[in-house]
């Protein structure tokens, strides 16, 4: 009878042992009362500042709606250093580790989260997305193509030539580089194209494929005597900012930016958009999708439309260029030194 007791005692014991160690569950679920948990994997394009500050923004913007890396999120977080066949292998890696959600940071990223994650139900938000219907993220109606949604960055190119026309007023030819494989890039060229000549400039455009061209074209649109350079968020482009910036101080050619990073790095001025803040709204869209259950595919993109003036003196001062006090006034930031 005792051998029996112990017996019965010995199967009830490891039973239990086998229901303590069992597996606590998938991320983002919620057993037993405890938090969800949540994983994200974020894929950045490039290693710049701007596409830095959309990535910073979109942990504050979830961190805003209780989602805390550390506490209740995981981060997963990679950098394809503007190849496009990286981005494709990261979004690729996301999917099978079956993360809740990816960020995908500019468009090249996107398209490859996107064409990733189309079979997985994972839902994809992106941030810095030049034109997501032309790069077939989205359709006409903001919908996305797929379980995908987030924010865009199209520039105010209007006001920026307006700005390079008012510290310019007699120049005639705007020098571009842009790598011909992005689209975000291929959309702003074409609206550069259509509203340049109303201000009266002639645009030389170089395309080039890696960042390893960048030096080569910089040298050739100097060669052409261009009277400033345009920068745009081409991804390829401003990876390679410090390069170009250097051989055009050289020149005493002046280079307007498109976004604050690339004014404190050293071009003279733009009117342009805080990275920060636009990660910001896509981590609330995150948020959204993780916390309320909503679709991405059934949240609009929006394309975000506050947009600062900002003025770098240092850059101004070293080309001799004397910017009118009326906009040092109604800048919303002013540097006075290059910082690269």
């Amino acid at each position: 009878m005792k051998k029996v007791l112990l017996l019965v005692l010995c199967v009830a014991l490891a039973g239990a042992l086998l229901v303590g160690c069992g597996s606590s569950g998938d991320d983002a679920t919620d057993t037993g009362g405890s938090e969800t948990m949540y994983t994200i994997g974020i894929s950045q394009f490039a290693p710049h500042p701007a596409l830095d500050n959309t990535r910073e923004g979109f942990l504050a913007g979830l961190a805003e709606a209780g989602i805390v890396e550390g506490e209740n999120l995981t981060v997963k977080f990679e950098d394809a250093q503007a190849d496009f066949g990286t981005a494709q292998q990261i979004a690729q890696n996301y999917v099978s580790q079956n993360v809740d959600l990816i960020y995908a940071i500019a468009t090249p990223s996107a398209q490859a989260a996107q064409n990733a994650a189309e079979e997985s139900g994972i839902p994809v938000v992106y941030g810095a997305i030049t034109d997501p219907i032309g790069a077939g993220l989205a359709g006409p109606d903001k919908k996305g193509v797929g379980n995908i949604t987030g924010v865009s960055d199209a520039l105010p190119v209007e006001p920026q030539l307006e700005m390079i026309r008012e510290l310019l007023p007699d120049a005639k030819t705007i020098g571009i580089i842009y790598n011909t494989g992005e689209d975000n890039s291929l959309s702003t060229m074409d609206e550069i194209g259509d509203l340049a000549a109303n201000y009266g400039f002639a645009i030389e455009e170089v395309g080039v494929t890696a960042m390893a061209e960048v030096a080569g074209a910089t040298d050739a649109l100097l060669a052409k005597n261009v009277d400033c350079f345009y920068i745009i968020t081409d991804n390829t482009v401003v990876s390679a900012l410090d390069g170009i910036l250097d051989k055009t101080d050289e020149a005493k050619v002046p280079v307007f930016g498109s976004e604050v990073e690339q004014v404190k790095k050293g071009a003279v001025a733009t009117e342009g958009i805080e990275y920060f803040a636009l990660g910001k709204k896509a981590g609330q869209m995150a948020a959204q999708i993780l916390k309320d259950g909503k679709a991405a595919g059934d949240i609009d993109f929006v394309y975000f439309t506050e947009f600062y003036p900002y003025i770098n003196t240092a850059a101004a001062d070293l080309l001799g260029l004397e910017i009118p006090q009326a906009m040092l006034n109604g800048a919303l930031e002013v540097f006075d030194k290059l910082d690269r």
